[in-house]
């Protein structure tokens, strides 16, 4: 082979998938599976984004890349961090560094050092980029341009209060219909605030119509009710002759009987970003000339504006297809140079998509199920113009990192914990709004275990927790005696089994960086996941909760309930295809031998 076209559909879910190819809305999957073949593909533990993109990179357990959760622990504090990337600044009079926290050796770097090139399009952890022979334009994990992971602004005249990932912002409107007020910038180390960027609004409630007037570009934009703006592309003042460029979309949610205003997360410009987002750094730049300008941070689609009630569904909707569209673009820019190598592009958006639409999800009961299989159907689209790029040399593979199934009700394992005796908190405090969040009123002196992130838990250990308590020969004993309690866990209201295993880091993980993986990690039944309030560290009452949010179809669950699927142009090996095969399938079909540490082996006969 002379090329290999990898395209990612996050989240793609093999029922659906075999549903509609049996209806014959999937003409261009279906060409796919005639060319080659159709197959599940075995995801990771956890079967989280991250997690399984690094493994489809390395050929590597977790164990070796390192990505074992979204959440990671800081054991000195027990306070959870992000898992993808941190900062580092070694003097203050240096800038801040970003760091990849995903290690190992992917597919790219390896196809480098052998002279072949790769393009790689917003593949997860790859923030900062890689260096590679090609082109890398980073995914999941690049922040947006606070340092977080999505923080939208609700400007609004009325009586809000923020939510979920969001600050509200509020405006007095004279009676002339104008208001200033500013866009929410980068926080300020030195103040702890925030820097700002001034705009005004001029609001027309018998035109119905609201213009933005700021220094950026455009300078004007003018929007009606379940209107999308273009971007504004806009400075903030950071410093004498210093200045940090960003990037807003605004949607106007309504203009009576209170003025609502929302904005997205500010990006980064990729004419300019704070960091690189890009390998080579100017290759954002360049492909914003080639395309438009487009979504920088790693969680493009706002579910949280959905969740918070500040987009409505069409709205949210309308955002995808518009991130899809964008995807699009940048692939079939790269597809019409593409003459040798590897590449890869993801689509991340059938994953927020069935997220956010899950509840409906029954053929002919409500629009869920219509949400979803049309947007399933506009990404068989796009596969069918990927198609028109591959000739006899070129190996095409399609594939999801997991599929999706039910969260109906969340298992709050630190309440597990807690009555178990495991988890115990100050005198007088009991689990519920008291306990808080973050530990806040853990007693550690007297804890034994704990749980953060997405179905991890880990063990007070004395030496490597801040306040541990638990000695390393008992480690063993207390791992056995928490999966023995675990596995199993009978939901009381539903009368099944909310959890199917627990596995240990011994029996899950090896590798360089097994020592920082979670103790144990638990394996929940479909229908089952950690709650929200656990992810945080919070001891609610009561051991389980209904999944009262939109978010309501989800993959944290058993890895066996959710695998992805796999389709190739080539006969390939399926009945036991695994994410660890793929990056040495990948690497056989260029001719070069797999990374020395890659766990699986090729699957192409």
């Amino acid at each position: 082979m002379r090329k290999v076209i990898v395209i990612g559909l996050d989240g793609f879910e093999p029922a659906i998938v075999d549903r509609l190819l049996a209806a014959g809305a999937l003409p261009h999957l279906a060409r796919l599976r005639a060319q080659g073949g159709y197959a599940r593909v075995a995801t990771t533990c956890p079967a989280q984004t991250p997690v399984a993109w690094s493994t489809f990179a390395t050929g590597a357990n977790p164990g070796a890349h390192g990505i074992f959760d979204f959440v990671r622990r800081d054991p000195k504090t027990y306070l959870p961090d992000y898992s993808l990337n941190r900062f580092e600044q070694k003097a203050s009079y240096l800038p801040p560094k970003a760091v990849n926290l995903r290690r190992g050796t992917p597919v790219w770097e390896l196809l480098s050092a052998a002279g072949v090139p790769s393009v790689i399009l917003r593949c997860p952890c790859t923030f900062p980029p890689d260096n590679l022979r090609g082109r890398m334009l980073a995914g999941m994990g690049v922040p947006d341009l606070r340092g977080g992971q999505g923080t939208s602004t609700l400007y609004t005249a009325g009586a809000a209060t923020a939510q979920e990932s969001e600050k509200v912002v509020h405006v007095a409107v004279d009676a002339g219909g104008s208001a200033a007020t500013h866009i929410i910038g980068p926080r300020n180390p030195k103040t702890r605030g925030d820097f700002t960027a001034p705009i005004s609004l001029q609001v027309d409630t018998v035109r119905q119509t609201v213009v933005i007037r700021s220094d950026g570009q455009p300078a004007t934009i003018e929007l009606r009710p379940g209107q999308w703006s273009a971007w504004l592309k806009v400075r903030f003042k950071t410093g004498l002759l210093q200045a940090v460029r960003g990037m807003v979309r605004f949607h106007l949610v309504a203009v009576t009987p209170a003025l609502e205003l929302y904005a997205s997360p500010v990006n980064f410009d990729p004419e300019a970003p704070l960091f690189p987002i890009s390998a080579p750094p100017e290759y954002a730049s360049e492909l914003a000339h080639a395309v438009g300008t487009f979504y920088t941070t790693g969680m493009v689609e706002d579910h949280s504006g959905l969740e918070n009630g500040r987009l409505s569904p069409d709205a949210y909707l309308e955002h995808c297809e518009g991130v899809l569209r964008e995807r699009e673009r940048m692939l079939l820019h790269e597809l019409a140079r593409f003459d040798q190598g590897l590449l890869f592009c993801l689509f991340d958006t059938p994953d927020r998509v069935q997220h956010m639409f899950w509840r409906g999800r029954h053929a002919g009961t409500d629009d869920g199920t219509r949400i979803i299989e049309e947007h399933y159907r506009a990404c068989d689209a796009v596969i069918g113009r990927v198609l028109e790029h591959a000739d006899e040399q070129t190996l095409v593979m399609v594939l999801s990192d997991h599929g999706m199934a039910d969260f109906q009700r969340g298992v709050h394992l630190n309440t597990w914990l807690h009555d178990h005796g495991l988890l115990v908190l100050r005198s007088g405090v009991a689990p519920g709004d008291a306990a808080g969040d973050l530990f806040r009123n853990v007693d550690w002196s007297h804890t034994r275990a704990y749980a953060l992130g997405l179905g991890s838990l880990y063990l007070n250990l004395k030496g490597r927790e801040g306040q541990g308590i638990v000695e390393r020969d008992q480690a063993e004993p207390l791992q056995a005696a928490i999966v023995k309690g675990l596995a199993g866990l009978g939901d009381p209201v539903r009368g099944t089994p909310a959890i199917r295993s627990v596995g240990t880091r011994q029996e899950l993980y090896h590798g360089p960086f097994a020592a920082e993986a979670p103790d144990l990690v638990v394996n929940f039944a479909e229908g089952y996941r950690v709650s929200w309030s656990t992810a945080l560290g919070g001891v609610p009452q009561g051991q389980f909760e209904d999944n009262a949010r939109k978010w309501a179809g989800d993959h944290i669950m058993d890895p066996a309930v959710v695998p992805g699927v796999l389709f190739m142009n080539r006969a390939f090996a399926g009945d036991a295809a695994r994410l660890l095969d793929l990056a040495p399938t990948i690497l056989a079909a260029l001719g070069i031998p797999k990374g020395a540490v890659m766990e699986g082996g090729t699957l192409l006969r």
